[in-house]
């Protein structure tokens, strides 16, 4: 059995009082969030922050107290884990990675709960993540 590991962010944009999630499309169809693969003596934290970066030009901050683990086999005698941590972003021009991104958007978490996101497990990171940044980093407007 072969393991792999990669790793990733679910970063949240709070526009107008409206939650919004930065997701990719991989050219393979599905909806997810930013990841991959883990290189050399990289820690998980920078392997996130790299992968963001390369798959859709958005620069991230890491926000402390979250990361979330997901496992599955997506081959024959293959497991992987990936780690997402929650982001937040510091620039927000989107471009996507050539040969493996098909689209890169930034789309409000109801519709990427209901329409975008392809698997389960990712949706369940996303819920979680919401609610973490809510109850941690949600900053409301002072009047």
């Amino acid at each position: 059995m072969r393991y792999v590991k990669s790793c990733g962010a679910v970063v949240l944009h709070n526009i107008e009082s409206k939650l919004y999630v930065l997701l990719v499309q991989q050219i393979a169809g599905h909806w997810i969030f930013p990841k991959g693969r883990v290189e050399g003596n990289e820690s998980e934290e920078q392997t996130a922050i790299r992968e963001v970066k390369e798959e859709t030009n958005v620069d991230i901050e890491l926000l402390p107290n979250f990361k979330e683990k997901i496992n599955y086999s997506p081959f024959f005698n293959v497991t992987k884990d990936v780690i997402y941590f929650l982001g937040k972003p510091k620039n927000f021009k989107l471009k996507k990675q050539v040969g493996e991104i098909e689209i890169v958007e930034w789309v409000k978490v109801d519709e990427a709960l209901k329409n975008r996101i392809t698997h389960d497990q990712n949706k369940e990171v996303l819920e979680k993540a919401i609610n973490f940044y809510i109850n941690n980093f949600w900053e409301y407007e002072k009047k």
